[in-house]
């Protein structure tokens, strides 16, 4: 039997994405910064900046609300991306990985999830290795085209645009608490736990 998006969403338990076009929609900012040299000279160093949406971290909060957990698996190594993780509160952050599935076994290892229990979002053709084999793969509305051919759900938003977002509540949606979980990121007689309270700034130290 052939199960559906939603069938398949309803088992997840973990959350996966990539960053660069699913966080992000895909820009690197490189800017050249100049570092002192002992000799009075000075050493170009360039640093990365990226732009996250909102929306998106709103939905973190609401997906720990609906008891899941999230993670970053990304070949680049950045050290916003850090940031953003640690801001944001992500379980599981990966970078520097070029075999996706390496980390996803791991994950699972110390979870004690399977694969049909992971969700991945991704964009690009390197995503494919770990949205083949997990139990609900989802594509950006910016994703390559043969990204969007392989996933059981495209969203209708782009990354860096709110597709993290589409991602949480369809899943969210299908389990059948997403109402449920807006109503607890806003109800002031029941204060966030500091697990789930993000956007007060990632950790510069």
């Amino acid at each position: 039997m052939t199960l559906s998006a939603q069938d398949r969403a309803r088992r997840i338990k973990i959350i996966l994405f990539d960053v660069d076009g699913v966080w992000t929609d895909g820009t690197i900012w490189l800017f050249p910064f100049p570092i002192p040299e002992p000799d009075g000279t000075t050493k170009p160093k360039m640093i990365e900046v990226k732009g996250y949406c909102a929306h998106d971290g709103a939905g973190m909060t609401l997906a720990r609300l609906g008891g899941m957990k999230l993670g970053i698996i990304t070949k680049r190594i950045s050290e916003t991306v850090a940031l953003r993780a640690r801001d944001l509160k992500i379980e599981f952050v990966y970078q520097g990985e070029a075999f996706k599935m390496r980390p996803v076994r791991e994950i699972m290892e110390k979870e004690g999830v399977t694969l049909e229990e992971i969700a991945y979002v991704g964009d690009d053709v390197i995503d494919l290795a770990v949205m083949r084999k997990c139990g609900f793969a989802v594509a950006t509305a910016n994703a390559r085209a043969q990204v969007k051919a392989e996933a059981h759900y495209v969203t209708p938003n782009k990354g860096g645009e709110g597709a993290a977002r589409d991602a949480i509540e369809f899943i969210l949606e299908a389990k059948g608490v997403l109402q449920q979980c807006i109503e607890a990121s806003i109800d002031e007689s029941n204060p966030l736990p500091p697990s789930m309270d993000i956007g007060k700034g990632g950790d510069l130290k």
